[in-house]
């Protein structure tokens, strides 16, 4: 299996099964002189790990992450930092009554179609688990930004679960930590947590919409055409298992305005340039603006669910499969800290680019 690595300067390979004895990456090109040490990635993979409340799969991990490479007196060195999160609650006999078949929805068929053979446990590196590797290198990330970049803030919340959204009108960013599903709506959680535990009962799943802002980004991050911030970062966020559409900004939203709504209009500001709206979600031409990244993504439904569903067997038999295990109802709660991670690698992958292209020399205004 090839591509298993991502970015530019910035590079992070991921590694590992679901049902393995453990996963990691290897983050290549990461500055040295960064301070770095286990204490600071724990907190960002303890936001994603399982078992944190009802609604996420009961698979009980601590998720404990160990630095293996790369750091030294602790700081980085420059050279490869290895991650390693050990697997420690694997129930593979769970798993027994689809090695044979197809989870309808799932990635089994076409692993299998592809390859020849996959690995049924938890679906390998389909599995969302691979993930915590993610997050284990958005913490590195984010590291070296807050040292490169201090005023850049990331976010991420739950903006839909189903058919039910939030209410922007009620946003408050202070209780997105204070329920299990990173909703800033206090309201709409309520609702949420009635909503889903009844399909959790019901044995049934749901999808749900992720948004992920990030402030303070500089302005010049990005190129035109094939190196576009954008869209690196769309292509980073449909790589998230279960992740089925991305839209930057007002996204599929923009074709129903008119040029004049469309446009965000210009002003000149006491420190420079300031725009009067942000349809374009902070990226103008592939280029940030300085204003405000916004990125959302939807998540289906969890593929692995106790209602019958009909598939085929390995032997192309007609069967109706009930998937067993331990899953989340809804797999997008969990994928907010995962979409954090990967805005923070991209945008510092694409600031390391800048410094070697321009060096960080910006056209004037005004």
């Amino acid at each position: 299996m090839s591509l298993n690595t991502f970015g530019h300067l910035f590079r992070v390979t991921t590694w590992g099964e679901s049902h393995g004895p453990a996963i990691g990456c290897t983050v290549d090109g990461c500055p040295s002189g960064v301070q770095l040490s286990e204490a600071d990635l724990q907190p960002w993979l303890d936001q994603r790990k399982p078992g944190t409340s009802k609604f996420t799969t009961q698979r009980k991990e601590p998720d404990e992450v160990r630095i293996l490479s790369g750091v030294f007196d602790g700081v980085t060195t420059g050279t490869p930092i290895q991650l390693m999160i050990e697997n420690t609650d694997q129930r593979s006999k769970d798993y027994g009554d689809i090695a044979q078949a197809f989870r309808p929805g799932h990635a089994d068929i076409t692993y299998h179609q592809k390859y020849g053979v996959r690995d049924y446990r938890g679906g390998g590196r389909s599995s969302a688990r691979e993930t915590a590797s993610r997050v284990a290198a958005g913490g590195v990330a984010r590291a070296v930004l807050a040292q490169l970049v201090p005023e850049l803030r990331i976010s991420g919340y739950m903006v839909q679960m189903g058919v039910q959204g939030i209410d922007r009108a009620r946003f408050d960013a202070a209780v997105i930590g204070g329920n299990p599903f990173f909703c800033p709506d206090p309201v709409a959680a309520e609702a949420w947590a009635v909503y889903l535990d009844e399909l959790r009962l019901s044995h049934n799943s749901v999808g749900a919409v992720i948004e992920v802002v990030a402030t303070g980004v500089p302005a010049g991050l990005g190129a035109p055409l094939y190196g576009k911030l954008d869209s690196d970062l769309a292509s980073a966020m449909m790589s998230i298992n279960a992740v089925k559409a991305v839209e930057i900004g007002d996204g599929m939203a923009a074709a129903t305005l008119t040029g004049v709504e469309n446009a965000d209009e210009i002003r000149m500001g006491a420190n420079g340039p300031e725009f009067l709206s942000n349809h374009a979600g902070g990226i103008l031409g592939g280029i940030s603006s300085g204003q405000p990244v916004v990125v959302r993504f939807a998540v289906k439904p969890t593929s692995s669910i106790l209602t019958p569903r009909a598939t085929i067997n390995a032997r192309g038999e007609e069967i109706d499969l009930i998937t067993k295990g331990r899953h989340d109802p809804c797999v997008g709660i969990r994928a907010v800290p995962v979409g954090e991670a990967m805005m923070a690698c991209v945008l510092l992958d694409h600031l390391l680019l800048d410094r070697g292209q321009t060096g960080g020399v910006r056209g004037r205004i005004g």
